[in-house]
């Protein structure tokens, strides 16, 4: 079976079963209950290309993460830099998933408390901090459990991404990481009940610092693969209401991410 996005096209590849579980979006065109989900991978990742129509996004099912690519941990630290002006060079589908994977993905069914296990440890289990993928077409918000990425908005918010200041350095870069803090998982958390989850000035350091544990995973596997990884600030006000983010949420950082381009700055 081929599906038709354009000229860079591959046949399917693989194919998944969900079992043991429902799952609507949009107008319940999406139905993941004892189904076979058709996952492609392409040459290029080019979201508008399949996802959008008039401007009504899809979710993007990831393909599964496949075990022993990359360089090892050693040589990936070797090779950690940031780099800070990417080329247009898109993420293939498979690179895309491997990364959020890498970032904050489901490594494990049962963890700390009976919850899932995730790459990026965080205070007491709470998973607080959300990644939003931001393309030139739209803004995506990672699924883990699924393994998907669903829809936000469309248009490109990528010159919000970054400080006013840095905007010409950014270039034309495919992705990019925005991570999100939800204050309310912190302060429900389901693991450990510690106090210090109730205070503001301990759920801050605890969100930041997983933040970073999140982008350190990120950024490693990028050195891996040979891809620009650049942690930054970005314009909060601006995608705070693009995004329409809830009072208990908070938007720490971003991340950017694709292949070297031109001369960069790097350290």
């Amino acid at each position: 079976m081929v599906l038709n996005y354009g000229t860079k096209v591959r046949k399917v590849c693989s194919y998944r079963c969900m079992a043991k579980s429902s799952f609507y979006i949009h107008e319940k065109r999406w139905i993941f209950l004892k189904m076979k989900i058709i996952r492609a991978e392409f040459i290029n990742f080019i979201p508008n290309k399949f996802l959008m129509k008039k401007q009504n996004q899809e979710p993007i099912v990831l393909p599964a993460v496949k075990p022993g690519r990359g360089k090892s941990v050693m040589a990936a630290l070797k090779q950690r830099k940031t780099i800070r002006e990417p080329g247009d060079k898109k993420l293939s589908l498979q690179t895309l998933s491997e990364l959020l994977w890498a970032a904050c993905g489901v490594n494990r069914k049962k963890g700390p408390f009976g919850l899932p296990g995730r790459t990026a440890a965080s205070a007491s289990n709470s998973q607080e901090i959300d990644v939003y993928v931001v393309f030139k077409e739209g803004t995506y918000l990672y699924d883990p459990f699924k393994h998907l990425l669903l829809p936000v908005i469309a248009g490109d918010l990528r010159p919000l991404t970054i400080n006013k200041a840095q905007e010409d350095m950014l270039g034309d870069a495919p992705v990019h990481f925005l991570y999100v803090a939800d204050i309310r998982r912190l302060s429900h958390t389901a693991g450990y009940q510690e106090p210090g989850l109730q205070d503001t000035e301990v759920q801050k350091s605890y969100y930041f610092a997983d933040a970073g544990l999140i982008a350190g995973n990120a950024s490693l596997y990028a050195a891996s693969k040979g891809l620009v990884s650049w942690f930054h600030n970005c314009n909060k006000p601006a995608l705070k209401s693009k995004l329409k983010l809830r009072p208990e949420q908070r938007l720490l950082f971003g991340h950017t991410f694709g292949y070297p381009g031109r001369k960069h700055g790097n350290r």
